[in-house]
């Protein structure tokens, strides 16, 4: 077992691997290789410090315990490729839903729901769709699904899913809550019920009455931009995402306009700060700072947002491979990806096709450390920073 207070998972999706590395130094103490993780689904907390998360390759769902003296817990058969993971309040009961993969249309319509604690896994049919996805606790869990054209908020009870026959059979939800069509974005607040989709439109909510959702109110952008997704802070229980605003032309994107945008679920407060324009992508949430990086040809950075609406910028090395003026910031291009806990000060993110991850204190900006990995970290890779008893199973969907 590690004796690490804190731990960084970085997966290279493309090379196959998995590296465990301590943190703040940085050492190597954990690797898997052959598991080619999904990026989309990301890394889901489990309690006790475990963490799920979907191999594209094997579909398997995988538990791992990187504080654990085994790194691999536990694998169970799932549906690929994962697009989205999920698990209760009790982090026992997970869903997986299926996306494109490397195809350009939706093509599955597969959703596999995973019981931890018996080893019991079914799959069965929904929608062709690229469908997020919450599992709510209280009483009998539901899942919901989060569909897109039509839009719509489609409720099973876990436990029908369950036991549904061998085969694959088709599920027809128990109940449906009608949203907009541009549905992409997903969180809950287990402690109230509720759940979250981001659209156009602002941020959909609803809590559960019984075995169905009922629609609460529309919780506005404020701005001409919107979020793509949504990420819940489980000490300050406000909702986070970055405003994209700007030209549609995904060639233009070096003129994106990007804004922190947090709403405080007790108070109804929203806050936005402008980051910058360019490729902002996932944010992470430390100790006292939100950090997001940004991506831009006239240079990359970090920003780190403190919780007293300070803003502190720290450049980052140029990636050979990165987005250019012209081209678009998703196909055959080096990103970045950031990682945080709000039980530590330190913020990770990695330099894609460089194999290299800055790890930074978030009270000062300082570099305290750079490991370089055995792989490239293609596309950025994905990361997760993990402390003990940091509360990060708190948010039930995978980041």
């Amino acid at each position: 077992m590690t004796a690490a207070a804190s731990v960084l998972l970085v997966s290279d999706h493309v090379e196959g691997a998995v590296h465990v590395l301590s943190v703040p130094d940085g050492t190597l103490i954990g690797r898997l290789t052959g598991r080619h993780l999904s990026e989309h689904a990301g890394f889901l907390a489990l309690p006790g410090g475990r963490v799920a998360c979907v191999d594209d390759r094997r579909g398997e769902l995988l538990v791992l315990d990187p504080f654990g003296d085994d790194l691999v817990a536990l694998t169970v058969p799932v549906a690929v490729p994962g697009e989205h993971l999920a698990c209760d309040p009790a982090g026992r009961r997970l869903a997986v839903t299926t996306g494109l993969g490397d195809n350009t249309e939706p093509w599955s319509d597969l959703l596999t729901v995973v019981d931890l604690a018996t080893g019991e896994a079914a799959r069965v049919r929904t929608r062709i769709g690229e469908p997020g996805v919450t599992v709510l606790g209280g009483g009998d869990p539901l899942v919901v699904l989060r569909h897109r054209e039509p839009g719509a908020l489609a409720v099973h009870r876990f436990a029908d899913l369950l036991a549904a026959p061998p085969g694959c059979p088709v599920a027809t939800p128990h109940a449906l809550l009608p949203l907009p069509d541009d549905g992409h974005g997903d969180a809950q607040d287990p402690g109230a019920g509720r759940v979250f989709a981001a659209t156009g439109t602002g941020v959909h909510t609803a809590r559960r009455e019984g075995d169905a959702l009922v629609a609460g109110p529309v919780i506005p952008w404020e701005s001409p931009a919107r979020g793509w997704y949504l990420r819940l802070d489980t000490r300050g229980r406000a909702l986070w995402t970055t405003l994209r605003g700007g030209p549609a032309d995904p060639l233009r994107w070096p003129e994106w306009t990007n804004q922190a945008w947090r709403h405080d679920l007790g108070t109804g407060h929203t806050l936005r700060t402008e980051l910058g324009p360019g490729l902002v992508f996932r944010l992470a949430l430390s100790r006292n700072h939100t950090a997001f990086s940004r991506v831009h040809p006239d240079g990359d950075e970090l920003v780190l947002l403190g919780a007293d609406d300070s803003l502190r910028r720290v450049p980052l090395p140029a990636m050979d491979g990165a987005p250019r003026r012209g081209g678009t910031p998703w196909e055959g291009v080096q990103r970045r990806a950031v990682a945080a806990s709000r039980g530590a000060d330190w913020v990770a993110v990695t330099r894609g096709g460089h194999g290299e991850v800055h790890l930074l204190d978030a009270e000062t900006g300082g570099e305290v450390s750079r490991p370089r990995l055995e792989t490239p970290l293609h596309h950025g890779g994905h990361v997760m920073l993990l402390s003990r008893n940091d509360g990060a199973e708190g948010d039930t969907v995978g980041r």
